[in-house]
């Protein structure tokens, strides 16, 4: 028989309530380790923010972390400036990352993968540039402090163990994942695979490319401006390496180490790649980027599309054997 291709569904499978109910069981299984798994969930958000535009749309971007930074100085600026309500510092910076992810889709969309990349990587470097020289403003090399945040809803204080830290991180992550996973298994989101595997080919069927790549853009510039003000809020600070380039190109390492274009790539990668970086460099802190280099050498060598990628591969694997196995004692 052949097998026919299905379009995406919303249907959650056993396998995805499974994960989100490991971090719940974190919470109470390693109480040590909040605030390094609050950590991974930022970063595994700001991870899938780049992975809306490079895994989806086919997007190349090595300046993303300007979204990032622009979210946590938004979020960094009103708290230090008084207003330290958590849930409005949130908006503010994904309203402020999203206009200027607009304003600068304009000069993302409209170019090959190349120029795509000078453009980003300009962009990114403007704005660290411009955050050191107004030193009065974001704190320069020395950051931002004097965050003061506000009760969440007047009744969660954020403690020093992390916990409300850590429950905090936890829902917007999920209600924002809950969002994109239904916006990417919508004709919307099926139009972005289309442009990434054809884009010249889309007009044809009436699909307007850049209108698409520009809301996707903007969309997850948001999304990183999202993740960038939890960063400012549950550590009540903000350096000025949230907008360098390292950041950025650490981030293209964890979506490539998950696997782009399936959303939960970026999570996983943030998980190994964090999970590694604070176990290796615990064991030897000079030399730990050299093993975490050779990590990702090792999963793109042999698992093509990252850690998920090779995982279906070897699930589809079995399935063949499985299948063969079953037709053959008949």
């Amino acid at each position: 028989m052949t097998s026919r291709l299905r379009l995406p569904n919303d249907r959650w499978k056993p396998l995805e309530i499974l994960f989100w109910l490991m971090p719940v069981a974190a919470y109470f299984l390693f109480p040590g380790y909040l605030v390094l798994i609050s950590q991974i969930m930022i970063i595994g958000l700001f991870a899938i923010s780049l992975d809306l535009i490079l895994g989806y749309a086919g997007i190349v971007s090595l300046g993303h972390a300007a979204f990032f930074g622009l979210g946590a100085y938004t979020a960094g600026l009103l708290a230090a400036h008084g207003w330290g309500e958590p849930i409005s510092g949130l908006l503010a910076a994904a309203a402020v990352a999203a206009v200027f992810g607009f304003i600068t889709s304009f000069l993302v969309v409209r170019g090959n993968d190349l120029k795509r990349l000078m453009v980003t990587l300009g962009i990114g470097l403007m704005l660290f540039e411009a955050a050191n020289k107004a030193a009065f403003i974001t704190g320069g090399v020395d950051g931002l402090s004097g965050m003061v945040m506000n009760n969440i809803f007047g009744q969660f204080e954020f403690d020093l163990n992390g916990k409300t830290a850590y429950i905090y991180s936890l829902v917007v992550l999920f209600a924002i994942f809950v969002v994109l996973r239904r916006l990417v298994n919508s004709p919307f989101g099926l139009g972005l695979t289309g442009i990434r595997e054809g884009g010249l080919r889309m007009p044809a069927i009436g699909a307007n490319v850049n209108q698409r790549l520009t809301v996707i853009f903007t969309i997850s510039a948001a999304v990183a401006g999202v993740a960038g003000a939890l960063l400012a809020q549950t550590t009540q600070f903000v350096g000025l390496d949230v907008l360098g380039f390292p950041r950025s190109a650490e981030l293209m390492i964890i979506l490539v180490l998950g696997g782009t274009g399936r959303l939960y790539g970026g999570l996983i990668g943030a998980l190994v790649f964090m999970l590694a970086q604070d176990y290796i460099s615990g064991l030897n802190p000079a030399y730990w980027q050299f093993w975490i280099g050779l990590l990702l050498v090792v999963i793109v060598m042999f698992g093509r599309g990252g850690i998920l990628g090779g995982l279906s591969s070897l699930m589809q694997k079995f399935g063949k054997r499985t299948g063969n196995s079953a037709e053959g004692s008949k």
